[in-house]
């Protein structure tokens, strides 16, 4: 890799924002945007057509997110340098990113001169991490293990984020309420926490709800 002629493409579905990462990056020296996609399946025939040393991925996309994107260019592209640039740094988010191959991750608010040292670093197989990020990544290590819920518990607790009393949960999942209060007491025990509210708080940084 010679980082005199850092080849780059931008795979974001929100074209301002892609347009706006690609003005950020106009007239770098030593940088060359060589393409945009506005999807994962079209960053693919990107990589390939242009053989670049780093492609910058959003996580959400339509057709084919940036996990996936991601894990296909690790796999049939390992020469290019796949680093995730998006909104979400939940537990979740930035643990599915790093798993599929990311060589880095960082967020959306970086500035320019972070955004060009992170890719010049990545060409150069550096992991580079957003610090908001990395401070994640150690807390999690630090955390407990807990044990994972069951199917039955992240309904439970995806009914209890909506507002719904016990009764209520119970109505939906057609279960009786006695039985929803026992699979609160097994949650809140692995979620270590003592009341709903708090649950839902850390299910939510831990990545555990489903949310729109």
């Amino acid at each position: 890799m010679n980082e005199a002629g850092l080849r780059v493409v931008v795979v974001d579905d929100h074209t301002v924002m892609r347009a706006g990462v690609i003005a950020l990056l106009a007239g770098e020296h030593g940088i060359e945007i060589v393409g945009e996609a506005g999807d994962g399946r079209a960053a693919l025939s990107l990589v390939e057509r242009y053989d670049p040393d780093v492609a910058l991925v959003d996580l959400r996309m339509p057709v084919l997110d940036g996990v996936a994107t991601t894990t296909e260019i690790v796999a049939r592209y390992p020469r290019t340098r796949v680093l995730i640039l998006t909104t979400y740094d939940t537990d979740a988010e930035i643990e599915r990113g790093v798993e599929a191959g990311a060589i880095g991750y960082l967020l959306k608010d970086t500035t320019r001169e972070q955004l060009v040292d992170a890719i010049r670093a990545a060409a150069r197989g550096e992991t580079v991490l957003a610090p908001r990020v990395a401070e994640k990544l150690v807390a999690r290590l630090r955390r407990p293990v807990h044990d994972p819920l069951t199917a039955r518990e992240s309904e439970v607790l995806n009914a209890v984020a909506d507002g719904l009393t016990n009764a209520e949960i119970g109505r939906r999942l057609v279960i009786t309420e006695a039985t929803v209060k026992t699979h609160l007491l097994r949650l809140f025990a692995k979620l270590d926490v003592n009341d709903r509210t708090r649950a839902v708080v850390v299910a939510l940084d831990r990545g555990l709800l489903r949310r729109p």
